[in-house]
């Protein structure tokens, strides 16, 4: 047989409903040959989501497609796996005694749904003093995904937001004090920005929080987005308080296809105790012969993602993850030595507690910029490292950030350090930037 099929001199179908079918065969190389001018997932250094998992685990995720998690009549052990993963993720995070929580398709649902649970938790309070309910509003800071300026649009909520500023990434006490007052439902704190990799100052911003509930009586709660560092902080820094040790920290959302280890799209929520998830939030359903209580943005998902998350958590335990997160970070500190070397680069934050990434910014004085970098990179050489500008009001700092997950290997770090500088030193002959060659797009760095 010839190689291809007729979409070799056709073009794919891409607007009518196709009036026939084709072969299985057709339709797989169809899609494979498609996908084929996408990026090498193993040379994107820009994506916090998993790229590779065992052989067994995509095994057990093939098998088990079909399941419908929502389902839990049907499916009572899915249901309980969930349940499983919630109580892991519990203790790992300090919980103090019984908690409850969801898994979700991401973060962002769950922090929609946990955010939804502090409005809820804000309103039972003031209308248990009589007091208006009228005007919530919530904190963070100008380093949060975008997801919490969708909540607080979406939800009636308005948004007091800390800006950034150059040299000054995440926020603490001092941005956070001037902006509580009784209408606050709650301080939103980053634990490993998407901007830079940091965590805001989460033990501080909780001293200032009990303080004010003393001086103040306003009981302001925190809710701790932690989708990318929920899974690195437990292992790499297991002394840093930011999770309920902390008093005012009432619920955690965490990203179980970012450094869980899992294929997109799992989530996870997790309340320090049961009492924090608002009771008027729980739907008690008869579906399918069996009465349920649920607490979800979506209704039908797969259950296949929820048991390849147990099925991580079993096989690699505190210590397989502490191995790998370690693995991870070495190598990040590998990378930033090279680049800090080259002599092109300043490195933000190094040396602090980061997710496992390098994120750096050209030294002045050079005719191009990290877009530049980019570029010559991606178009070139064939990686995929992000450039970006950061959230007002450091909006005038231009970023290169490079993640350095499990699949990114000592030698293929030496590769791209050789490419990095190999880049800059073409820029360098060329004179600076070649804007006409290429389209600056100024965007957030990913979630």
């Amino acid at each position: 047989m010839l190689y291809g099929n007729r979409f070799l001199t056709e073009d794919a179908p891409d607007g009518p409903f196709p009036e026939t079918g084709m072969t299985s065969l057709d339709a797989m190389r169809l899609v494979d040959e498609e996908l084929a001018l996408e990026g090498d997932p193993n040379r994107n250094l820009a994506t916090f989501v998993t790229t590779w998992m065992e052989p067994e685990a995509q095994r057990i995720i093939a098998e088990n497609l079909y399941r419908n998690f929502i389902d839990h009549a049907e499916y009572p052990i899915s249901a309980e796996v969930e349940q499983r993963c919630i109580r892991m993720l519990a203790d790992l995070y300090h919980a103090p005694g019984e908690t409850t929580g969801a898994r979700t398709q991401g973060s962002s649902e769950a922090i929609m749904l946990g955010a939804l649970s502090l409005k809820w938790k804000w309103k039972e309070r003031r209308e248990a003093a009589s007091l208006p309910v009228d005007k919530p509003n919530l904190i963070y800071g100008g380093d949060v995904h975008v997801v919490w300026d969708k909540f607080c649009r979406y939800f009636d909520v308005e948004p007091r937001i800390v800006p950034l500023q150059e040299g000054k990434y995440v926020i603490g006490p001092e941005d956070v004090e001037p902006l509580v007052d009784e209408n606050t439902i709650s301080v939103a704190a980053v634990l490993g920005t998407t901007f830079t990799g940091h965590a805001d100052d989460i033990g501080a911003i909780n001293k200032l929080l009990l303080g004010i509930k003393v001086e103040r009586e306003l009981d302001v709660p925190i809710h701790v987005d932690g989708a990318s560092g929920g899974f690195v902080w437990p292992f790499l820094y297991p002394d840093s308080a930011w999770d309920f040790r902390l008093e005012q920290v009432r619920s955690i959302n965490v990203s179980g296809h970012k450094f869980g280890l899992v294929y997109p799209g799992i989530g996870w929520l997790v309340f320090r105790e049961q009492s924090d998830l608002a009771e008027d939030l729980v739907f008690y359903e008869n579906y399918l012969g069996k009465k349920d209580a649920t607490f979800t943005l979506n209704f039908s998902t797969g259950a296949s993602m929820v048991l390849a998350q147990y099925y991580n958590f079993v096989r690699f335990g505190r210590e397989g993850y502490g191995y790998i997160m370690e693995a991870m970070q070495k190598n990040a500190r590998y990378l930033a030595e090279k680049l800090k070397a080259m002599g092109y680069f300043e490195l933000i934050g190094d040396g602090e507690e980061q997710l496992p990434l390098v994120a750096f910014k050209l030294a002045e004085g050079k005719e191009y910029d990290e877009f530049d970098v980019s570029w010559q990179l991606s178009a070139e050489r064939g990686w995929m490292l992000p450039a970006y500008t950061l959230p007002p009001n450091a909006e005038d700092v231009k970023v290169l950030r490079a993640l350095v997950k499990q699949t990114l290997s000592r030698e293929q770090i030496d590769h791209l350090a050789v490419d990095i500088a190999e880049a800059c030193a073409t820029l360098e002959k060329k004179g600076g930037a070649h804007a006409s060659e290429r389209k600056k797009i100024k965007r957030s760095p990913g979630y």
